[in-house]
């Protein structure tokens, strides 16, 4: 035999040591470009490293054994692939977002509970699944032959071994190396997990890793010297040049008029100067960081005691005693609310607090994340269910309105129309100071889908409406996916309604069910008037996120105009309405983080507003809207995490550092959230100057 056939045939038995890296390759470009787009950049560069890294790994496990055992090894890898692949592409064609391990049950859950979205998830994904069946297919047509898994010597093994180290370490490298981006390559792999990020940045199975990684060890980072950064100013064109926070807000306005003279004697005297100060709490900042030796709680005291409150403004108290009613409401729209299908709504958005410019992010785990953001002003961590851990852990949630009001003598009770444990709320909501019901769990309401909102106030007032004060909170479902006559117990029950609307006939489903919400806030208003209690009981309504259950081009439909995927699609609605108050619009930028700071200002309650994330929507100060994946929208203009491009507003000039800047100000934001769950922050600064009851009586 020539040298040249024994090299071919070397090589021939060496074809099974690329099944594994191409495999991987396959999986990661197809996820890639369907999902992001194509691109060459270093998160390509990335991904095909750690592919062909952890191909070659399984490669030399594969080979260690005898054929038999190397097949079935082989084709339980592929299996693994498959699956791993293919439920992460059926879920995200579903949901829009990648699932994480700690929501692994939770997924499940929602496949059973969701079981159209579901099909119509696995209808919309098929090609692909067909496609991603080609790995397997060819290794069993060449399985016993050219891609035979054969044994290796203990050299071959080796170098399989050696080579799969060396792609790995070379891509750390290459990490370590990186810089810019918020968040860096660098941060995103070692210190801040964020699935989309991860994903985007290192590809499917590598993400899985750094999930599986951050679910057994919790990283922390007690670095605190470079986290102190506030919100730069921006310069502005002369002629638009403007304070933060003004002409913002505008109360009832009227046509301009001639001042009116007044004469002497009639003139009144002028109120006393309204003098603003700080929304702190008295927290000895000085003595915790000259005692404190733990280094997370330190980084924690310095990073807090830095930070510039918010301070008290003309709206401040103008709530104080009243009763509160706090929704979170199941994907809730803007362009749902209407004068036609939703009047109530539509008076309730437009004659109180009337926001023109309020953004709705999403997050990883969906209305559990979106609860947890209006509920509690922090940021979701990555990786876990963290209104679930807030309650298993038994965290002091020492802001979130339960609490505070149940403090102030309130009676606080929390709802929700569908299973009670679903995203495990039976922890989460009594610890935030609330008796919860819900279905399942002391809530009968009938077993439709998705139940009804009216239903749930109809069997829910009589439990604190003739007790005041009180504080009810209420997530909601009417509105829940799918919008289709056959899937939607509450777009069927309306559809009459809507049928001869100029729509296709999911949105019609979507307004539809959306019509439920509105009689359940038709419902309450006239019990709060029958009781003669409306002027004494405040409102406050937002989403919990965007209907994903519409696609983007019915969404535009909807709307009635294109929205920009990064931004428009956000733009959301909060509702903050009490009977008979002035009608006053808020132009001014705000998101679902700034709703929990902004109720304790209107209600004057006690707080900080340094210790949490968002800011109160009355205040001056500078506006900021946070996403998952760390873009941000400022006053200055939008930052595109994903392409790392700032682009800024008409009249606005900003350089480099302020970009900088708020990149760092937005990871701060995610960091300390994190802490503040994972460390119970706000149970440490109880337990070390005791500033707020206890809760628990």
């Amino acid at each position: 035999m020539t040298n040249e056939k024994i090299t071919k045939n070397r090589f021939s038995k060496r074809y099974f040591w690329f099944l594994f890296p191409i495999s991987i390759i396959f999986y990661e470009l197809i996820l890639k470009f369907y999902i992001f787009g194509f691109s060459f950049d270093e998160g390509l560069l990335y991904t095909l490293l750690f592919s062909v890294s952890i191909g070659l790994l399984i490669t030399a496990v594969c080979t260690l054994f005898k054929p038999k055992i190397g097949n079935v090894l082989t084709i339980i890898g592929l299996i693994f692939l498959l699956l791993v692949y293919g439920s992460q592409f059926v879920y995200h064609q579903i949901f829009n977002k990648f699932y994480i391990i700690s929501s692994i049950s939770g997924a499940g859950e929602a496949i059973a509970g969701f079981t159209n979205s579901t099909i119509k998830g696995i209808i919309d994904s098929l090609i692909f699944i067909i496609i991603f069946l080609i790995p397997g297919a060819v290794y069993l047509f060449f399985r016993k032959n050219k891609l035979k898994p054969r044994k290796t010597k203990p050299k071959s093994t080796l170098t399989l071994i050696s080579t799969s180290v060396f792609l790995y370490l070379f891509t750390i490298v290459l990490i370590l190396l990186s810089s810019g981006g918020a968040p860096s390559s660098n941060d995103l792999y070692f210190h801040t997990f964020s699935i989309d990020h991860s994903v985007r940045r290192f590809g499917l199975l590598t993400s899985s890793r750094l999930d599986l990684q951050h679910q057994i060890f919790t990283y922390s980072d007690s670095s605190a010297d470079n986290d102190i950064v506030e919100i730069p100013d921006i310069i502005t064109n002369p002629v638009q040049q403007q304070e933060p926070g003004q002409n913002d807000i505008e109360t009832n306005p009227e046509p301009t008029q001639d001042p009116v003279e007044v004469p002497p004697e009639e003139e009144v005297k002028p109120e006393k100067e309204f003098v603003p100060v700080d929304n702190v709490m008295i927290i000895d900042f000085e003595t915790l960081l000259n005692s404190e030796t733990d280094p997370d709680y330190d980084a924690m005291n310095k990073y807090f005691s830095s930070l510039t409150p918010t301070q008290t403004n003309k709206y401040t108290g103008i709530f104080k005693g009243k009763n509160l009613i706090f929704m979170t409401c199941e994907a809730l729209s803007k362009y749902a609310i209407r004068p036609d299908t939703t009047p109530t709504l539509y008076k309730m958005m437009t004659e109180g607090f009337y926001f023109t410019n309020f953004y709705t992010p999403s997050w990883t785990v969906s209305t559990s994340d979106g609860e947890y953001v209006a509920c509690t002003g922090l940021i979701p961590k990555e990786g876990v269910w963290s209104f679930y851990r807030s309650g298993f852990q038994k965290n002091l949630m020492a802001f979130c309105m339960g609490n505070t009001l149940k403090a102030l003598g309130y009676r606080t009770l929390a709802y929700h129309n569908n299973t009670y444990d679903y995203y495990k709320r039976n922890y989460s909501h009594p610890n935030m100071g609330y008796i919860y019901k819900a279905k399942g769990n002391g809530l009968n309401v009938h077993g439709t889908w998705p139940e009804s909102d009216l239903e749930m106030m109809e069997l829910s007032y009589g439990d604190y409406m003739y007790n005041q004060p009180f504080h009810a909170y209420y997530m909601t479902v009417s509105g829940h996916m799918e919008y289709t006559w056959r899937d939607n117990a509450m777009s069927t029950k309306h559809r009459s309604e809507v049928q001869d609307l100029p729509y296709s006939e999911v949105v019609k489903g979507y307004l539809a069910c959306n019509m439920e919400l509105d009689k359940a806030c038709e419902f309450l208003l006239d019990k709060l008037n029958e009781l003669g209690i409306a002027e004494n009981t405040v409102i406050v309504m937002s989403p919990d996120h965007i209907p994903y259950g519409l696609t983007y081009e019915q969404y535009d439909e909807l709307a009635g105009r294109h929205l920009d995927p990064n931004t428009e699609y956000y733009e959301s609605v909060c509702i903050i309405y009490c009977q008979g108050m002035e009608p006053t619009v808020i132009d001014k930028l705000t998101c679902s983080l700034d709703i929990l700071p902004t109720i304790h200002n209107l209600f004057g309650l006690d707080y900080d507003s340094r210790l949490l994330m968002g800011y109160d929507m009355m205040s001056t100060a500078p506006s900021l809207v946070i996403f998952d994946n760390y873009s941000w929208l400022s006053d200055a203009g939008f930052y595109n995490a994903k392409k790392r491009e700032f682009t800024a507003n008409e009249g606005v000039e900003v350089d480099s550092s302020y970009v900088s800047a708020m990149n760092k100000v937005v990871a701060n934001k995610f960091k300390y959230s994190t802490k503040i769950l994972d460390k119970d922050y706000y149970g440490y600064l109880q337990k070390k100057l005791n500033l707020w009851p206890d809760y628990n009586n």
